[in-house]
């Protein structure tokens, strides 16, 4: 009879006892979750979130190879070429549009969030989705349905476009003869096609789901063609003879 009250009691303790520790993993798990480590100091994300910011972040000083390029050469050059009296009245250009249609996207609207995504990489900034404003029966297009995706750059992203654009992703069009030069609005502003998005280093044409194409337009502050090709030209457009 004792044992049997012995062997009652430890069962009720071993009981007990494994109440314990499953009553005290949720609090321990909802201390984790509240960001408490194991040495009871509470973590900081903020922290982390602010370094990583600074980090990518660009320093005060600096400038774009292109800016500087307009400032010490372009501008001087146009000066001299069309008798500008004050310094502001030198056409400079005022910001690139990227605009990316996706005609498949009315079989498959996945495609333009990979489109936008794309954008995103080649601009270095998020691109937006654009929608359809009417309903087209014959084109099978919905009103309000996103049809391509397009992007703003100005400042700092816009001379870094400007510069892969010019450098890099112009000389692997292939069979590539120069941009035409009367692609003017008689505004100022040039419009160009291309046909591959992947020409741009951003592109990995491998995981590229679809090859898409894309308009470039430049706004200048330019107030003739003639002085925006001159612009352009300074900025090494290379413009058809």
């Amino acid at each position: 009879m004792a044992e049997s009250k012995t062997g009652k009691g430890g069962a009720k303790g071993a009981a007990k006892g494994g109440k314990g520790p499953t009553k005290s993993a949720p609090k321990e798990a909802a201390k984790t979750k509240k960001g408490v480590g194991e040495g009871g100091g509470r973590r900081e994300p903020t922290q982390f979130v602010t370094a990583s910011a600074e980090s990518l972040a660009s320093p005060k000083d600096y400038a774009p190879r292109l800016k500087k390029h307009y400032e010490e050469v372009v501008r001087p050059s146009l000066i001299e070429q069309f008798g500008y009296k004050n310094a502001f009245a030198v056409p400079t250009i005022e910001k690139i549009v990227l605009n990316m249609g996706v005609g498949e996207a009315v079989n498959d609207t996945k495609k333009v969030t990979a489109a936008a995504a794309d954008l995103g990489l080649i601009a270095g900034q998020k691109a937006v989705i654009t929608r359809a404003r009417n309903a087209i029966s014959t084109f099978k297009v919905r009103e309000n349905m996103p049809i391509g995706a397009k992007v703003t750059l100005r400042k700092t992203r816009m001379y870094e476009f400007l510069d892969r654009l010019v450098t890099i992703a112009l000389p692997r069009i292939r069979d590539f003869r120069g941009l035409n030069p009367k692609s003017f609005d008689g505004r100022g502003n040039f419009a160009m096609g291309i046909k591959e998005h992947i020409i741009f280093p951003e592109i990995n044409y491998d995981q590229a789901e679809s090859i898409v194409g894309m308009d470039i337009i430049v706004c200048t502050t330019a107030k003739s063609d003639e002085e925006a090709r001159a612009l352009l030209r300074a900025f090494n457009f290379p413009f058809r003879q």
